[in-house]
């Protein structure tokens, strides 16, 4: 037998060893080395600085990286394992985690606000003159000052007052009833105190002036006038208010305007008065809103007999609102806002936690209603929970992207089959009737898409039927590919466009 010369035995030994390099490969891709987490296979592959692009093949990032393959965890798996993080017992121990269990119960939420000292306006009276004239007395001199029921206000000069007064003069001369009563509704029309009407009935002298009394007790407000001014009908000249009952004018935040109803009690205090509650009930809620803040105002009557509240006073208030109707509750530190997100961190037992989706109700000041994400029993964590949610985070499977009300998983690709309605080449646009979606549980429906490069519209018109994958980017539909074009469809996606048609 002839001996192999020296250039055939290289050529089978790299064949030899090609074979061995392809087979080492294979089991790596497999899942049959030494260095693949324990022989487990990979759940996904990630971009190394972007968790949330995800691939089921290996391949590239956007940026050109290598994607590295992320693994089940422990004995967590599919949706619990993606994005669950596992801590020994004594790291927990000393970041200080604890839990609390979400309860079922009432949400009794205290609203805190401001409120504004004013006068009760039921009880505020403004002074105007009847007749033009002129100001010969001014018996109160600035605004804040006392006045009783009955004290002079001013004395006023009018020749219409001297001429009814002259014209009831003339009636009593005549006795003619029906002109004495005729011009004593005159002067009681214009204000004439009835003491100088029955004067010049018991005399029968005319007064060059009238003095007003004060109509009811209080303080002097909003003084406009001096002695010798001239007024006429219409002119604000002061106001009197009462501060024995006081009216506080509270500001709600848009947001908690509705669990404020009347009656809910109130508890306000004031910062120069320490340690004095004042106690109360929303009296009225005003039916707009502040353009300028955004608040909702409602109305509070305290009593004053001591007069410690005056008006254009600074107020804190506490409105204790009626419970809600029984929900899911956790503590408040639990909860985790972001701009887009509401989030707590869910404790699994053995040291496994997970930072998970919800969403949130009314927020009061101890507790959060939980309207979604969680249930009955379950424990969050109350503290640390912000680096576990961190590191949760980095390859969780919260569904971020939002396309009207359509929530997809970062894959935002489908394929599905459908009907051509109507081909807008002008607009490049097709409008389809498509099958149900499942694997985002969206049902059938029937939208524009647009097209990408590599589909030809032209080709496409009216009642054809067709298999095609699309993508959802930021609430854009794109037909990316045409699988199939005329060919049946499948019973399931056939009555799925019959059903969205109906």
């Amino acid at each position: 037998m002839k001996r192999p010369d020296k250039h055939s035995v290289l050529i089978i030994s790299a064949l030899l060893l090609g074979t061995a390099v392809t087979a080492y490969n294979l089991a790596l891709w497999q899942g049959d080395g030494a260095d693949d987490k324990n022989n487990k296979k990979p759940l996904y592959w990630v971009a190394p600085m972007d968790p949330n692009f995800k691939r089921d093949q290996p391949g590239k990032s956007p940026m050109g990286m290598d994607l590295i393959p992320v693994y089940e965890e422990g004995d967590n798996g599919g949706e619990q394992g993606a994005g669950a993080v596992t801590i020994s017992p004594n790291v927990v121990n000393n970041l200080g985690v604890r839990t609390a269990g979400v309860t079922r119960g009432q949400l009794a939420m205290t609203v805190n606000t401001v409120g504004y000292v004013q006068y009760d306006e039921d009880r505020l009276i403004h002074i105007h003159p009847r007749v033009e004239g002129w100001v010969e007395k001014l018996h109160v001199k600035a605004a804040g000052d006392p006045v009783a029921k009955g004290a002079v206000l001013y004395t006023l000069y009018s020749p219409m007052l001297v001429n009814a007064q002259e014209e009831l003069q003339l009636a009593l001369k005549r006795n003619n009833p029906t002109l004495i009563a005729a011009a004593m509704e005159r002067l009681e029309a214009l204000q004439v105190p009835q003491a100088d009407i029955d004067r010049i009935k018991r005399t029968g002298k005319v007064s060059q002036t009238i003095t007003v009394a004060a109509p009811q007790s209080g303080v002097l407000d909003n003084l406009m006038v001096r002695e010798g001014m001239f007024v006429k009908p219409g002119m604000e000249m002061m106001s009197i208010g009462q501060l024995e009952h006081i009216w506080v004018i509270g500001e709600v935040f848009e947001r908690q305007a509705v669990s404020v109803k009347e009656g809910d009690p109130v508890r306000m205090r004031l910062d120069y008065v320490p340690g004095r509650e004042w106690t109360g009930k929303v009296d009225y809620i005003y039916p707009t809103l502040n353009p300028k803040t955004r608040t909702a105002q409602v109305r509070v009557r305290f009593d004053n007999n001591d007069r410690y509240l005056k008006p254009g006073m600074f107020a804190q208030m506490a409105i204790d609102t009626h419970p809600s109707e029984a929900a899911l509750l956790i503590p408040r530190e639990a909860l985790i806002r972001t701009g887009s997100q509401s989030r707590v961190v869910l404790a699994q037992g053995e040291g496994r936690f997970k930072s998970i989706a919800v969403k949130v109700g009314r927020v009061g000041e101890d507790q959060v209603e939980i309207l979604s994400g969680l249930v009955a029993d379950d424990r969050i964590v109350t503290s640390a929970q912000f680096l576990i949610d961190s590191e949760s985070s980095k390859s969780s499977d919260f569904k971020r992207m939002d396309h009207g009300d359509m929530k997809v998983e970062p894959d935002n690709t489908a394929e599905v089959s459908g009907t051509v309605n109507r081909v807008d080449v002008q607009a490049g646009t097709v409008n389809i009737s498509r099958g149900a979606i499942a694997k985002w549980g969206r049902p059938a429906s029937t939208l524009d898409f647009g097209v990408g490069r590599g589909v030809d519209l032209d080709a496409l018109s009216e009642g054809d039927r067709l298999r095609f994958r699309f993508r959802v980017d930021n609430g854009t539909f794109t037909v990316v590919e045409v699988l199939e074009h005329g060919a049946s469809l499948s019973d399931t996606d056939q009555r799925a466009q019959e059903h969205s048609h109906d």
